[in-house]
């Protein structure tokens, strides 16, 4: 297991100094393209923000009207049967919502 902590530990670095290399080598404006990348980041941040208020405020809707603990309430049967976790299900629920 400490094995696994290490190598967890030193995977980033080796990875950055990689792309920092590979990118020196072929000459690559390293500052402009990470500009670049996060201008395109942002746009695509920009572009999703609407989708994740509206997930947001559904999902609370949900949560808080009780919704959610009527389902696990009426499925806790079949959920106890198959030994799924009752913690898991709102994730259930919600998952095909989120998609």
């Amino acid at each position: 297991m400490n094995y696994l902590n290490f190598w967890s530990n030193v995977v980033i670095p080796i990875t950055i100094t990689l792309i920092l290399l590979y990118a020196i080598k072929e000459k690559v404006k390293i500052f402009d393209t990470f500009l670049d990348g996060a201008k395109e980041g942002m746009n695509i941040v920009i572009g999703l923000f609407p989708t994740l208020i509206g997930l947001f405020v559904a999902i609370g809707t949900l949560r808080n009207s009780g919704f959610i603990d009527f389902l696990i309430k009426i499925f806790s049967p079949i959920i106890n049967f198959l030994g799924f976790p009752k913690e898991v299900m709102p994730l259930a629920f919600l998952r095909p919502i989120s998609r």
